[in-house]
């Protein structure tokens, strides 16, 4: 059995969770605007909102480029969407909107699998290093996407 780990990172959005929501989930336009450099194209293979969406995703990762296919779900509509990695036990991100008095806190979460022992380690800490940076990134394009009122 693997083990896996979790990488996450959380922001408060001076905007309403339903307009926070709706630019995560939409993933033919307010999804592609949150999206850091790093990803460097977002294809809508099936759906496009929501719950039912495939996406294929291709990311630069130290250097080399990654491709991933994901299913999206939404375990709590309007508050939980998570895209699940097609690949045998892939990595899994969840996005959640939690209402404040003042807006919304969003988390961005990933579980990833990892190795055992040395190596194991040495990619737990990679991978945080390098994941933590685009998540903080990814919650500062969300936020500035929710706050314009031309934006979505």
């Amino acid at each position: 059995m693997k083990k896996s780990y979790i990488v996450a990172a959380s922001a408060h959005i001076p905007a309403a969770p339903d307009r926070v929501y709706a630019i995560i989930a939409d993933y033919h336009d307010g999804h592609r605007r949150i999206l850091p450099k790093q990803f460097t194209a977002l294809t809508v293979e099936k759906g496009g909102v929501g719950a039912g969406t495939i996406i294929h995703v291709q990311m630069r990762v130290f250097g080399r480029m990654q491709s991933y296919r994901a299913a999206v779900t939404e375990h709590e509509p309007g508050r939980v969407l998570v895209e699940t990695d097609l690949a045998n036990n892939g990595p899994v991100t969840t996005f959640r909107v939690n209402p404040t008095h003042q807006g919304t806190e969003v988390t961005i979460a990933t579980v990833l699998p990892v190795r055992t022992a040395l190596l194991g380690s040495i990619e737990r800490a990679l991978s945080t290093r390098y994941l933590l940076p685009i998540y903080r990134k990814e919650l500062e394009l969300l936020a500035q996407v929710a706050t314009n009122p031309g934006a979505l």
